[in-house]
């Protein structure tokens, strides 16, 4: 499968954007509404008109056209064609390739059973689950064997659950294919489980290119920390190793109980979201629980940011506004917060 090269790629929203994807890697454009990321795809597969070059295996592609350039798109509303049944709408681009019946049969066959989906062959989009369909549009996407695969956030549509065993799915599938593919999501822990490496955008430009650890621990700059959601990020001086695959760490003043099973423990994230806070002492064990003072709050409408500044450390939660009011909390306030374990990652 070949690399893509893109070199100073700019049209009316994307600026100057230079990128390498490596053979078989699974990349994932990530950034906000508007940011660029679907464009980007468009640009790639051909669809409209851009400034700059792009390379596959090193020769341009500028002036291939789209039906030429090897790649496959899979829409986030999927497009099938309700018309047609699920046989047709996979064979589709085998017909557009004039292969041979045999072929197309063989090829045919072989979707059904990469995908699990032999039993929906005979049935129409309408009768369809959400992620029936999903599968029925991935299989007619990579049936004709393109070079190069683009998704454009094809999970929005479904419910968390459906979404999360597909992520998995998808991913062993694709990888397994060695397909290069660029796929797009504004979802960090959508990004996370699909990604060999993230590319983060905004506002047509790209911030940071790197793994899904490397950008959570080590945001490059503002837009990318605040788009992740600001994690807090404690820098560990030491740990002893507990039973049961735990460890017990002194970070930067605190000492935090998490699991880990690796040799060094460097750093302790966690999202502002995750963070439970309360006025009174909660029930339950101890165990990464602590004292602090709100000395900021921000209104998010239904959502508060506060600051929770400890002797050694800064805080920032997230919390529900009824649970604010309820908690009779604001700045001055001395609080509790727990880290969750199970919502703590290390590096």
């Amino acid at each position: 499968m070949p690399t893509i090269e893109l070199r100073n790629i700019s049209n009316f929203i994307c600026r100057n954007i230079s990128l390498k994807i490596s053979s078989g890697e699974l990349l994932v454009l990530l950034g906000p509404t508007g940011a660029g990321k679907t464009t980007l795809l468009n640009i790639i597969s051909g669809l409209i008109p851009y400034e700059g070059s792009i390379l596959f295996d090193g020769e341009p592609i500028d002036k291939i056209p789209v039906s030429s350039r090897g790649t496959s798109y899979l829409f986030q509303d999927l497009a099938l064609f309700p018309h047609l049944d699920v046989r047709s709408n996979i064979i589709y681009g085998l017909l557009i390739k004039k292969l041979g019946q045999d072929q197309i049969e063989d090829r045919l066959n072989e979707m059904c059973n990469l995908l699990n989906i032999g039993h929906l062959i005979g049935r129409y989009p309408r009768d369809l689950s959400g992620g029936e369909k999903q599968r029925v549009a991935l299989a007619r996407a990579i049936a004709p064997s393109p070079r190069i695969l683009l998704l454009d956030e094809p999970f929005n549509s479904l419910d968390v659950k459906t979404r999360k065993y597909l992520r998995i799915e998808f991913k062993r599938i694709l990888k397994g294919l060695g397909l290069t593919t660029i796929f797009v999501t504004h979802d960090f822990k959508e990004a996370e489980e699909m990604g060999d490496r993230l590319a983060v955008i905004d506002s047509g430009r790209l911030e940071q290119v790197a793994t899904p650890q490397e950008i959570f621990f080590s945001p490059n700059g503002d837009k990318v920390a605040n788009f992740l959601g600001a994690p807090n990020i404690f820098d560990c001086d030491n740990y002893e190793v507990l039973d049961n695959g735990l460890v017990k760490a002194s970070c930067e003043g605190l000492t935090i109980i998490t699991v880990w099973e690796r040799e060094r423990l460097s750093k302790i994230a966690i999202s502002p979201d995750d963070i439970y806070v309360s006025r009174n002492e909660p029930p339950g064990p101890p165990i990464n629980r602590f004292r602090g003072t709100i000395v900021e709050e921000i209104s998010h409408n239904s959502i508060i940011s506060l600051k929770i500044k400890t002797k050694t450390k800064e805080i920032l939660a997230r919390i529900r506004n009824e649970d604010f009011i309820s908690e009779n909390l604001g700045a001055g306030s001395d609080v509790f917060f727990i880290l969750p374990l199970r919502n703590l990652r290390g590096v």
